[in-house]
C-alpha cells in the first residue's frame, strides 16, 4: 500500500549568476500517512520552508517527484492549504468575508445556505462567532492566525501544511493556538506539516518529528517517533518520561551534533 504523501530524493537548487547553483535541500526522502501531524525541526537556513513551498506546489524541486494519494504535484492546489506566519488576510474583508471568498473559489457548486454553513461551522470552531463581522485590523494577532486556520480548513484540504503559524505571537497566545489546533484535527483529521523552530511545540503537536542537518544541502538528519497518546496535556507532559526523552532527543540533535554558532 502506498503512503499517502510520498517525497522521493528531491533536491532543490537555486541558480546564482555567476557561481555554482546553491543547493538548498538534497536527497531528501519522506513518506506521510494520512491524518499524520509531522513537524520539522531545524536551525535557520535548513530548508525547511523550502520543503513545505515544494510539497504546496508554490515551488518546484529541481530533481526527484512529490506524490499526494498517488498523483504528481505539479503546482499549487486546493487539496493543500496553506497558513503562514504572516495570516495573509485580506484587510478590508470581515473575518466572515475572508473564509466565504475561499470557499466560494474552491466550492462554487454550493447554494448561499450551504455557504453560510460551511463557513459558520469553520469559524464556531476557531470560536470567533462573536468577531465574524470585525476586520482584520480590529482584532488580535492569535485571532487572526485563527481566522487563517478556519480559512484553510473550510475548503478541506487533504493535507494542512503551516510554516511556523505562531511564531510571532507571545507565549500564551502560541499556547493557546495550540491548544486549538489540537482541539481542531481531533474533529477534522487532516494531515498536517508544520513547520517549527519551537522543540516543546514539535513535540506538543507531532506525531514524528522530523530533524534537518544545516544548509547548504540540507537533508533529514533523524526521524523522531513521538509515541504519546492523544489528548495530550502540556502540564501532566512536562514531567511524562516520552515527552522528556523526545524533547532531549532534539535538543542534541540541534545544539550538540549540527549546533551553529551564528544562533
Amino acid at each position: 500500500m502506498s503512503e499517502f504523501l510520498s517525497l522521493k530524493n528531491i533536491e532543490k537548487r537555486f541558480p546564482i549568476p555567476g557561481k555554482e547553483d546553491y543547493i538548498a535541500v538534497t536527497d531528501v526522502n519522506l513518506e506521510i500517512k494520512k491524518n499524520e501531524i509531522i513537524a520539522i525541526i531545524g536551525h535557520s537556513g535548513c530548508g525547511k520552508s523550502t520543503l513545505l513551498n515544494m510539497i504546496s506546489g508554490l515551488d518546484m524541486q529541481t530533481e526527484g517527484d512529490i506524490y499526494l494519494k498517488e498523483h504528481e504535484i505539479k503546482g499549487p492546489g486546493p487539496d493543500r492549504a496553506v497558513v503562514f506566519q504572516n495570516h495573509s488576510l485580506l484587510p478590508w474583508l470581515s473575518v466572515y468575508d475572508n473564509i466565504e471568498m475561499a470557499v466560494k473559489k474552491v466550492m462554487p457548486e454550493l447554494d448561499a445556505m450551504e455557504l453560510r454553513e460551511r463557513v459558520e461551522k469553520f469559524i464556531s470552531m476557531v470560536n470567533l462567532d462573536a468577531a465574524k463581522d470585525k476586520l482584520p485590523g480590529e482584532i488580535s494577532g492569535g485571532m487572526k492566525q485563527r481566522v487563517g486556520i478556519a480559512r484553510a480548513l473550510s475548503i478541506k484540504p487533504d493535507v494542512l501544511l503551516m510554516d511556523e503559524p505562531f511564531g510571532a505571537l507571545d507565549s500564551l497566545t502560541r499556547a493557546n493556538l495550540q491548544e486549538h489546533l489540537m482541539r481542531i484535527q481531533k474533529n477534522v483529521k487532516n494531515t498536517v506539516i508544520i513547520i517549527t523552530h519551537d522543540v516543546d511545540e514539535a513535540v506538543l503537536l507531532s506525531d514524528r518529528v522530523i530533524m534537518m542537518t544545516n544548509g547548504p544541502e540540507a537533508t533529514i538528519g533523524e526521524i523522531l517517533e513521538v509515541n504519546l497518546e492523544r489528548p495530550r496535556n502540556r502540564v501532566e507532559l512536562q514531567h511524562d518520561e516520552e515527552y522528556i526523552r523526545c524533547r532531549e532527543a532534539i535538543l542534541s540533535f540541534l545544539y550538540e551534533k549540527f549546533a551553529k554558532d551564528d544562533e
